[in-house]
């Protein structure tokens, strides 16, 4: 599940150490993105990048920062890379003498050079008709160096720019082209445009800096927070909004309809310290283990949580269900998330040195296990072959999610039901393959009711196979992937 991303862009009206700001915004949305990230700093118009692929902290030192220096404004990104072979192209691009050669044309932010001025351009989400759009555009002449939809995205903006009145006009025209997810950056010489698709599947807020120098947008508020700046508002769904020297306009052509954010933002994607759509991430996921204590509780002696985005739920279950919780894992804070490797050899090695039971926690003791989800089932499997390991007496596996059942198209990279356990297996069946004593998965009501007050509502068509948009049977084969493989 590694194509979630966090994009951040930021305006001061006057000139400042914009990319240094963004650096810090980008290190709270790492848990978005821990494969590449990028910043793009304006300085009177004129574009400077910097991109690679690893950490945001590895990339960026002090003499990368000091190398885009200041401007008045900034988009940064961070991603997952493609878990499809993108790497393996014989079109490869090299970042520098020393980096590897890997997929480095799919880095964002993408710069764009246009006779209409330069853009950059940062984007999050998934779009279902970009191999369509693709084949149109290079039956136009166009040239692809990427695999991302981004680099789609900006084809479809610089069409309508020759012809646009402005800029956002052009971003305002493209918009209805574009079918599926896409909360997105593009700044021009003058301006930061910021847009999110008309169902909302990814979110998108907007901040004001200390002393009113100037306006942010972000991903999550926890990248507002990093930089002191004050949350104005999430952006609606369909909403353009332009920040320049005359303030902050928003264009609200396709504001349509109530939006259906991806209801695993909550689950899982976003830090518990963010706040989305009104409603606290933290609280919601807490909620979810309130309700999950409810539909399936069962006698044991401790309650814990996989770190990090079981926790919250673990402490839910365990004041609902008055059952004591306890911290039963260290985390090697400096492994990426499992579940999301490239490869399936990569997410087993990480599992051995992610997490360690404490063992004087778990011996001896009848354990219920929270986690946020189940999707290939390899790495719960060797979570409760830890806590066997050190001694738990019984292991009870809780998932504050229903059974993860069908593709996403929206960003989240799981691209068919061949992967997904709870496609080929029963719950029961799945039970026994991860080596649980019982398990109970949240279910759909219980799912629906975790944002409640929210201004949402969710989008949870991996759980029911219902979309918000019309989506291909099966998430096809990207052909760019398949031309250059070939090569």
């Amino acid at each position: 599940m590694h194509e979630e991303c966090g994009i951040f862009g930021i305006y001061s009206k006057e000139r400042a150490s914009v990319a240094v700001s963004t650096y810090y915004a980008l290190c709270a949305l790492q848990h978005r993105g821990q494969e590449s990230c990028g910043i793009v700093v304006n300085d009177r118009g004129v574009l400077k990048c910097k991109k690679e692929l690893g950490l945001v902290n590895d990339i960026f030192d002090n003499e990368a920062l000091n190398k885009l220096g200041d401007g008045k404004m900034a988009v940064g990104h961070v991603r997952y890379a493609v878990g499809d072979g993108a790497t393996s192209h014989s079109i490869q691009f090299m970042t520098s003498q020393n980096s590897p050669p890997m997929a480095f044309q799919n880095t964002q932010p993408m710069v764009v050079r246009h006779i209409k001025g330069p853009m950059a351009i940062a984007h999050n989400g998934g779009l279902v008709n970009a191999s369509a759009l693709r084949d149109e555009y290079e039956l136009k002449g166009g040239i692809f160096h990427s695999t991302g939809d981004s680099e789609v995205i900006s084809y479809a903006i610089t069409e309508q720019r020759v012809n646009a009145v402005s800029i956002e006009n052009a971003v305002e025209l493209a918009m209805p082209r574009l079918s599926g997810a896409y909360s997105l950056l593009v700044m021009s010489a003058k301006k930061l445009i910021a847009a999110r698709d008309p169902n909302g599947f990814r979110p998108l807020c907007l901040g004001e800096l200390p002393n009113s120098a100037g306006y942010v947008v972000a991903s999550e508020s926890c990248a507002l927070d990093s930089i002191c700046a004050e949350f104005i508002r999430d952006i609606e769904p369909g909403e353009i909004v332009v920040i320049s020297e005359k303030g902050i306009e928003s264009i609200r052509t396709h504001c349509t309809k109530k939006g259906e954010l991806c209801v695993f933002e909550f689950v899982y994607f976003a830090r518990p310290d963010s706040i989305i759509e009104g409603v606290s991430v933290q609280h919601s996921r807490n909620t979810a283990g309130r309700i999950l204590a409810r539909e399936h509780p069962v006698e044991a002696d401790i309650v814990i949580g996989v770190p990090d985005s079981g926790l919250d739920s673990a402490i839910g279950f365990s004041l609902e269900s008055g059952i004591p919780y306890g911290i039963g894992f260290v985390k090697n804070r400096y492994i990426g998330r499992t579940f999301i490797q490239p490869s399936q050899g990569m997410r087993e090695d990480s599992v051995k040195i992610k997490l360690n039971p404490i063992k004087e926690t778990i011996k001896g003791k009848r354990v219920i296990m929270i986690d946020d989800s189940i999707v290939r089932g390899t790495t719960c499997a060797r979570i409760v072959r830890l806590l066997r390991e050190v001694g738990a007496k019984e292991v009870h596996v809780r998932i504050s999610s229903p059974p993860f059942l069908n593709p996403c198209y929206f960003g989240a990279d799981v691209n068919s039901r061949d992967g997904l356990i709870a496609c080929q297996l029963t719950t029961d069946e799945i039970r026994a393959r991860i080596g649980a004593d019982t398990l109970g998965y949240l279910s759909l009501d219980g799912i629906s009711k975790v944002a409640k007050g929210g201004r949402c509502d969710f989008c949870m068509g991996c759980f029911t196979g219902k979309y918000p948009v019309e989506v291909p049977d099966e998430k096809p084969t990207n052909k760019f992937d398949m031309r250059f493989s070939e090569v």
